[in-house]
């Protein structure tokens, strides 16, 4: 393949796929400088992709749908086609995109792209981060990165300023930790009563400790709201994406499940920790947050118990309060 001199980058789901695509863009960049790299995504994730300095362009998804598309002035020159959606395939393939990249398990890739890598995720042992890394191979570029050489590129680097209002929340001299309970039903989460056990069991002149989420979750949120009211600052519903990450930026930790969340923590080099299943594909083999500082906890087992149920997840449950405290004494000892 001829190197272009743009790309569009095509992911179009959720913050933490976002997150663990942005390496393609900064492993791009410092390949080739020149290159103007649009990422196409929702307004849902727009703030996401504003934070890493290798993209040049964001691209409204329903915009690329309906409109034509300009990079730096410049028609595309290639798409890569990381989420793949046939409406999207087809659209690069109607613009006359002439370099397209897609993968060789999807039937209508074969009618719409040009370039295709063979590439399977279901029953891969690799990261999200490393399978989509493989997408670059018709750059002619290396392919294989552990997830250490992923933790240490310089992602999100464009972090937008904490406004006035949060900013003076947080006190400077505490370990900020921020508890990001729910998932918005992407992941097994861990119990709520366990969150209020764990709170209960920190030391506040030590932590200063924040709960977050979305508006609509703050009502699910509310039973250990009120039972730990006046040990932690709920910040749910307050802050939009960008709010919310210039927040992570200038705390010290985040506690959750597999969401986006803990994916921007560990990106911006944070001390993520992370609650996971046993069971593929959403064992952190497949989906841990990739960081200098993050670490996750699972039971040593293969489970498929609650694939089909997911309301309760005994895996999730067996990890204890304790064992999150034990680690997080170890990352800020008693003085």
């Amino acid at each position: 393949m001829k190197i272009p001199t743009n790309v569009i980058i095509s992911r179009t789901d959720s913050i933490g796929d976002v997150v663990l695509s942005l390496p393609l863009a900064v492993i791009l960049k410092q390949h080739f400088p020149n290159m103007v790299i649009g990422f196409m995504g929702t307004k849902y994730t727009q703030a996401i992709v504003e934070t890493c300095s290798a993209i040049d362009v964001f691209i409204d998804v329903d915009d690329f749908l309906t409109k034509e598309i300009t990079l730096a002035g410049e028609k595309p020159q290639c798409i890569l086609h990381v989420k793949p959606r046939s409406n999207l395939a087809r659209r690069a393939k109607e613009l006359k995109i002439p370099s397209r990249i897609g993968t060789t398990n999807r039937l209508f890739h074969w009618l719409t792209c040009n370039n295709l890598v063979r590439l399977s995720r279901k029953n891969s042992p690799l990261h999200e981060a490393q399978l989509n890394l493989k997408l670059l191979k018709p750059f002619g570029i290396k392919v294989d990165y552990s997830l250490q050489e992923i933790a240490d590129l310089d992602v999100m680097t464009n972090i937008p300023d904490l406004p006035k209002q949060f900013a003076d929340l947080l006190e400077p001299d505490k370990f900020k930790l921020i508890l990001h309970p729910k998932s918005r039903g992407s992941a097994r989460e861990w119990d709520l009563a366990y969150y209020e056990e764990l709170v209960n069991s920190l030391d506040t002149n030590k932590f200063q400790i924040f709960i977050s989420g979305t508006a609509t979750e703050k009502l699910e949120l509310q039973p250990l709201l009120k039972a730990v009211e006046n040990r932690v600052t709920d910040i749910s519903g307050l802050m939009n994406l960008s709010e919310f990450i210039a927040l992570v930026a200038s705390c010290d930790g985040l506690i959750a499940c597999s969401t986006g969340p803990l994916h921007i923590a560990a990106t911006l080099q944070k001390h993520a920790l992370g609650i996971y299943p046993p069971m593929q594909p959403l064992h952190p083999a497949r989906w841990q947050p990739i960081g200098k500082k993050a670490q996750t906890f699972v039971l040593d087992k293969n489970c498929n118990t609650c694939r089909h149920d997911k309301t309760i997840c005994f895996c999730m449950q067996a990890i204890q309060p304790q064992q999150i405290k034990k680690a997080l004494e170890l990352i800020c000892p008693t003085a």
